[in-house]
């Protein structure tokens, strides 16, 4: 019998961006079992929304994550809508799709990048992060900043697009064919990257249902949903466009997905950005209260399906603020992806998901056996702060006391 043998990835490592933990139980070369460990970077956002407004909970979910700081807030103001029974300008539907494809856009350049640099192939990195930087100072343009747009807000948006700056991202748009393009060719026709990329990582499309995976994840295996034309919402109900479906589930077909995707990002754009010049203001219908009443509000991220439930009690903010992100339904998924893999291999398939570690992070102490609490998040900070002192004394750094009590 072949001795099992534990290689850890994590929580800390060169090729993650965020601490998350991989043990990949290997026999020789090949992985057996995965056990996926989370949980370092739970911040509190659900029960933080509780004590904020409507108005500044947007700000709040902005920051979950960097990539997604559109995705969040558009899911965010749409559950408020529902909640209230709060109309959006037409105009603001455009403006929200064109913010929103910008950033799929630019995160999916972002992922092909480090996908590249997975596999050791630097020239792929260094040019999508070159492109992404011309999306990024577009977004800049519009809304004054490169992440955390601030441009989402109940009712509309904070601020329209200037017939001026229309000509700007047009061009930004035409001059970024010619380079996505350039990696379809890249991804199609390099040897390298078949090597690495077919037939790796593969999770087929019964595996994509029972995980109940979304995004490029599911649509790479077959699964053709994807909330844009599903659920129509923001201006996708009111423009064309196609879903991109493979078929394989490897590496290679989440790559694919994704440079597709970018064509019809720029479609969608396109074509808000034709509606802008003819469908007149405001772009926010300006509410003044948000009715008792519960919302749901779902958008297609970059990674997938982010949803956000909020309830509502009259107040002006919300009694109750749930928050599902597309990661926390696809990481889990590589668990079978990487079964019969090599240990080579494993790194670009667990980041073929495009993971993101703080969007999806959340942390309750419960009994297995019965489901009840057995700790508050006092009890969790103090076990923490006493395991920082014990820690200090066994590593021989004696320092200032913490203080305990809170």
């Amino acid at each position: 019998m072949a001795k099992t043998t534990i290689v850890p990835i994590g929580p800390y490592h060169a090729l993650q961006e965020e601490p998350e933990f991989f043990k990949l139980h290997v026999e020789g070369e090949k992985v057996v079992h995965l056990d996926i460990e989370l949980g370092y970077n739970h911040r509190g956002i659900e029960k933080l929304s509780e004590s904020k407004t409507f108005e500044e909970t947007v700000f709040l979910v902005e920051r979950i994550c960097g990539i997604c700081s559109c995705s969040h807030p558009i899911a965010c103001v749409q559950a408020v809508e529902d909640a209230g029974d709060i109309e959006v300008p037409e105009r603001a539907l455009y403006i929200r799709s064109t913010i929103g494809e910008l950033e799929r856009i630019h995160s999916h350049l972002l992922w092909l990048g480090l996908a590249g640099h997975f596999l050791g192939f630097n020239t792929v990195w260094m040019w999508s992060w070159r492109y992404r930087e011309d999306v990024l100072d577009i977004l800049e343009l519009i809304s004054g900043n490169r992440n955390h747009y601030a441009m989402m807000k109940p009712g509309g948006v904070r601020r329209d697009i200037k017939a001026e700056d229309l000509p700007a991202i047009r061009k930004m748009l035409d001059g970024l064919k010619g380079p996505i393009n350039l990696f379809k060719g890249a991804v199609i026709d390099d040897p390298l990257i078949h090597a690495r990329t077919e037939g790796v990582g593969v999770l087929t499309k019964a595996q994509a249902i029972d995980y109940c995976v979304v995004g490029p994840t599911a649509r790479a295996s077959g699964v053709a949903i994807d909330v844009r034309r599903d659920h129509p919402h923001a201006a996708y109900g009111l423009v064309d466009w196609d879903v991109v479906v493979m078929q394989h589930g490897d590496v290679y077909d989440k790559a694919i997905v994704r440079v597709l995707e970018m064509f019809e990002s720029i479609r969608i754009i396109e074509q808000c950005l034709e509606k802008l010049k003819t469908v007149p203001g405001p772009v926010d219908s300006n509410p003044k209260e948000v009715k008792p009443g519960e919302g749901i509000g779902h958008y297609e991220a970059p990674r997938g399906e982010v949803f956000h439930y909020i309830r509502s009690d009259g107040s002006n903010r919300p009694a109750r603020h749930k928050v599902r992100a597309p990661s926390f339904m696809n990481v889990v998924s590589n668990r079978v992806a990487v079964l019969g893999e090599t240990v080579a291999d494993a790194t670009i398939i667990l980041a073929a998901v495009d993971p993101c570690y703080c969007c999806t992070e959340r942390m309750a102490v419960v009994d297995a056996g019965t489901g009840r609490k057995v700790l508050s998040s006092q009890e969790l900070i103090r076990l923490s702060q006493e395991k920082t002192e014990r820690l200090k004394k066994e590593l021989g750094h004696e320092g200032p006391k913490l203080k305990l009590e809170r």
